[in-house]
Parts: structure tokens; C-alpha cells; sequence
């Protein structure tokens, strides 16, 4: 089973800025990406990055974006709903999690809020 220190040592190795913000949860930050969260819950690594608040309107349309994306281009995360939230979350068992799995959940969360951000801002509602 991994522990917090595996964790630890997978964000050193990775290189990126991070902070532990309470026991089993850390905060790391990537290239304009500042609340990509990551954590240790029980067997289960999750990680969770929020994309943008559910909007009132084009919201049929937003979600089958979504779905489409989800199983035409993303690997290791997926979009979903989280309360009135739209965010990409992975998992990975804790168990057998090495440095390489937990890099492409991260890796592919990074990719894929940048590359599709101009094409899921056009869904933003003007508060």
C-alpha cells in the first residue's frame, strides 16, 4: 500500500510545486494550474481539478461535449459533475500505484484543461 510519503516523493521526483493541506491531501501546482487537488483516501489516490461552474444555459449541449471528450481523448481522468461543478478526476488504486501511473493521471489532467479551456470557456456564463 502506498503511503503520504510515496505521494511525497512522486511530487519531489516530479519536480512540481506542491503543498500538503492537511494529512492526505495536497494542492499542486502546474503551469497555470494552481488547484489541481490530490488525495490519499483509504486504498484510492483521487485526483480532482475543478474546470468551471455548471452554466444555466447550453448545459445539454456542454455535457455531451463532455462526454465526447471523454471517450474520444482522454486516457487517465474524465470529466464529470462534482455539486454545481464540472471537474477532470482520476484514481488510481493505492495498492499498486507507481511513480509512472501517478505522472499520467497528472500529466493528462494538465493536458487536458489546457487544451480544451477556449473550447469549454465558450459554455462560461457572464456572472
Amino acid at each position: 500500500m502506498k503511503t503520504r510519503e510515496d505521494i511525497d516523493s512522486y511530487l519531489l521526483k516530479m519536480g512540481v510545486a506542491h503543498e500538503e493541506l492537511q494529512d492526505d491531501v495536497w494542492r499542486i501546482h502546474l503551469d497555470g494550474i494552481e488547484n489541481l487537488m490530490v488525495s490519499l483516501a483509504g486504498p484510492i489516490v483521487v485526483f480532482r481539478l475543478k474546470i468551471m461552474d455548471v452554466p444555466k444555459a447550453q448545459r445539454e449541449a456542454l455535457f455531451e461535449t463532455l462526454l465526447r471528450l471523454n471517450t474520444t481523448e482522454l486516457v487517465h481522468c474524465a470529466f464529470g459533475m462534482e455539486g454545481n461543478a464540472i471537474v477532470l478526476a482520476g484514481a488510481l488504486e493505492a495498492e499498486n500505484m507507481d511513480f509512472n501511473e501517478f505522472r499520467a493521471v497528472i500529466d493528462d489532467i494538465e493536458l487536458a484543461a489546457t487544451k480544451y479551456y477556449e473550447a469549454l470557456s465558450k459554455f462560461r456564463t457572464v456572472a
